[in-house]
Order: structure tokens, then C-alpha cells, then sequence
């Protein structure tokens, strides 16, 4: 039987932004504007699909569509192929350096032959002399399905060992005092927000107006992906310590990121950008599984604005969808109307606008 989808509509409206000024900090002016909002009772994982394609959101329960004409720091809904995605060689490197942690730990956190003999990447046998140049050129095979799991604990063979346990695992989005407590950490010594309640992250991260529906695969189904579309947690564990947890939305087309935060003290190992790489697989890898509609990763908004959101592009190759007419066109392609204008429009570009122009309605600070 269909999923009846039923919401309360809340009209336009204004907020301070959190893109403009210094980490942190928000705008003192409402200077981000909504052409609409929503407080969802309950939505179907097809009909919020067809929502983000038509650049909504959703924070919880509430979904809004960004007026990004109006907006100081315009939003553009931004999806990742999944399907072509390959990992560059930054990416590349930054999943064998996790996986050389977990499996080998830290300099001179072991010496043992055991730990050592686990690869973080497949090795190719060094090329007899007798081999030509150009096939010493050739680079090994990465396959992101395969290396993403490889200091996973359920993937390492029972004759192997790691120094580390690293464990991840996907969940139905519910509360509990360890996923707060990560939360609060997150947000105090990341973002400088001391203004945290357990109803404030309930509304935040867990309550979702999803209903789950089942997911029909044309193969067996591997342990590790879900059987469910909805709303999920997919927690990080680091010898049995929650160290990361990411807020996802499985849809019938996509992976949707809607949060993702860490434990500091692991900063520096970089877990935002190996969440992506994760999502990103896990929509390949459903897909190789028979999910064929399975194609891409949303990853919220691009903010071009805003340099620190910028790293969204550097996932290859990714779309953005026009503010308008909601076309995907090629990111590269959108780039020089993004350093132009404040407000791009790729379709009608005539209805771009620059930095001083105000289209009424706001103060663009």
C-alpha cells in the first residue's frame, strides 16, 4: 500500500546565516531566506526524493527550500555520481593511510609480523627487469568497494589481526546518551556551539519524518547494506569507542549526507572526507548489488560562497542543479558563473545576479 505523505506548510522565511562570518559565529542580520517550509508528519523515501531533486532539505522534521536569490550565501543542491565516481589520488591516499592506522597503527605502535602482514592496499609485484617501460608505468587497481572495508574487523580474515578494532555499523536513527555525547563534543570544540539539550539534538538529528520502506535487490544482499530505505546512524567504532557518526537519508536514487561529526582527538586522520568516500561506495555498492536507480550521493548544498564548502566539488564528477528549472549541469561547467555572479542561474543566465544587485525583499549583507 502507498506511503500517504502529510505535512504542515509554514510559507517563506528568514534566518541569520552560519556561512558568512567567522567560524562559529552567525550573521547578525537574517540574511538567508526560504521560498518555503514544511513540518513533515510523515513523507515517503520517494516523495522526499523527488523533494531534494527540487532543492529541498530537511533538518529533522522541518524541510525548507533555500531562496537562493535573496540569500547572502546561495545554496545549490549538489549530487555526486557514484556510479563513474573514481577516487583521486588525494582520496586514494587518505583510505590506505586509515587503513594503515587501523591495521598498523602509529610509528612504533607495534613491531608484530602478524599486525604487519595485513595490506592497506593491494601490492603489485615489482616488474622483472625484463618488463618494459610502459608496463612499469602501469598503476595498480583500486577498487574504493574494496578498499573502503579493508580494516573493517567483519572484513579482515580470521587468520589476520589488526592492531586496531574499527567497526561500522548502520542503525535506525534513534537517541541514546553515547551518540549526545560524541554530539556535544562535536559541537563544542568544532563549532564553538555551547548551546547544546538532548531535545535540541532529538529534533536535530534523530526524529526524521522518513518512512521506511523495503528495498528490493536482484541479488542476495551482503550483510553490511541495508534492507531498508529511511533514516539512518552509521556509526564508527574504534575499539569499541564511539569515535564518528554519520546522519544518512537511503533513498531510491541516492545516499543523502545530512550530518556527520567526530571525535576531535582523531581530526587529524580526516573522518569527514572518509565518510563521503564510505557514502559514496555504499551507493555504488547497492547498486552493483541490483539497486539500479541507486546512482548517486547528495551531499546537501554547495555553498561556492563559502570556502569551506567548497571541498564538496572536489569529489569528481559531481553536478549541481540549477536554482530554477532544477537541471543538473556538470560542476566544472557552473564554476564561471559562480565567480561571476552572486547568484548564478546556468539556465537563464540573464536572471544571474551580482554582488551589489538586491532583487528585493532583503538586506544581502
Amino acid at each position: 500500500m502507498p506511503v500517504l505523505s502529510v505535512g504542515t506548510p509554514l510559507g517563506s522565511g528568514s534566518s541569520t546565516c552560519g556561512y558568512c562570518g567567522p567560524s562559529g559565529e552567525r550573521s547578525t542580520a537574517e540574511t538567508s531566506f526560504k521560498k518555503a517550509g514544511l513540518i513533515a508528519l510523515q513523507l515517503s523515501c520517494e516523495v522526499y526524493q523527488k523533494m531534494i531533486d527540487r532543492g529541498w532539505r530537511r533538518s529533522g522534521t522541518y524541510c525548507y527550500a533555500p531562496d537562493s536569490r535573496r540569500s547572502c550565501c546561495p545554496q545549490y543542491t549538489i549530487r555526486l555520481d557514484a556510479v563513474a565516481f573514481k577516487p583521486s589520488r588525494s582520496q586514494r591516499k587518505l583510505i590506505n593511510r586509515w587503513n594503515h592506522f587501523v591495521i598498523q597503527g602509529r610509528k612504533s605502535e607495534t613491531s608484530d609480523p602478524q599486525v604487519q602482514s595485513i595490506s592497506s592496499a593491494p601490492k603489485r609485484a615489482r616488474p622483472s627487469t625484463s618488463e618494459d617501460n610502459s608496463s612499469k608505468r602501469t598503476p595498480p587497481t583500486f577498487s574504493l568497494s574494496t578498499s573502503i572495508h579493508t580494516s573493517e574487523h567483519n572484513f579482515i580474515p580470521p587468520n589476520e589481526k589488526a592492531l586496531h578494532k574499527f567497526e561500522v555499523t548502520l542503525e535506525p536513527s534513534t537517541y541514546s546518551e553515547e551518540k549526545y555525547a560524541l554530539f556535544v563534543t562535536y559541537q563544542t570544540q568544532v563549532h564553538h556551539d555551547e548551546y547544546n539539550t538532548p531535545d535540541g539534538f532529538r529534533r536535530f538529528l534523530v526524529k526524521s519524518p522518513l518512512i521506511s520502506e523495503h528495498i528490493q535487490y536482484s541479488t542476495s544482499i551482503p550483510d553490511h547494506l541495508p534492507s531498508q530505505y529511511g533514516s539512518f546512524h552509521q556509526m564508527y567504532r574504534l575499539d569499541g569507542e564511539l569515535i564518528a557518526m554519520g546522519v544518512i537519508d537511503i533513498l531510491p536514487a541516492c545516499i543523502s549526507s545530512v550530518y556527520f561529526m567526530y571525535d576531535p582527538k582523531h581530526e587529524k586522520l580526516s573522518l569527514g572526507k572518509l565518510s563521503a568516500l564510505r557514502e559514496a561506495s555504499l551507493a555504488k555498492e547497492m547498486y552493483d548489488a541490483g539497486v539500479i536507480n541507486m546512482t548517486s550521493l547528495y551531499m546537501g548544498f554547495y555553498i561556492h560562497s563559502c570556502q569551506k564548502m567548497r571541498y564538496k566539488g572536489e569529489y569528481s564528477p559531481s553536478y549541481l542543479a540549477d536554482p530554477e528549472e532544477f537541471i543538473w549541469f556538470p560542476l566544472p561547467d557552473c564554476i564561471p558563473q559562480l565567480e561571476r555572479f552572486r547568484y548564478a542561474t546556468f539556465v537563464h543566465p540573464e536572471h544571474s545576479l551580482e554582488d551589489s544587485e538586491d532583487p528585493g525583499g532583503g538586506t544581502i549583507m
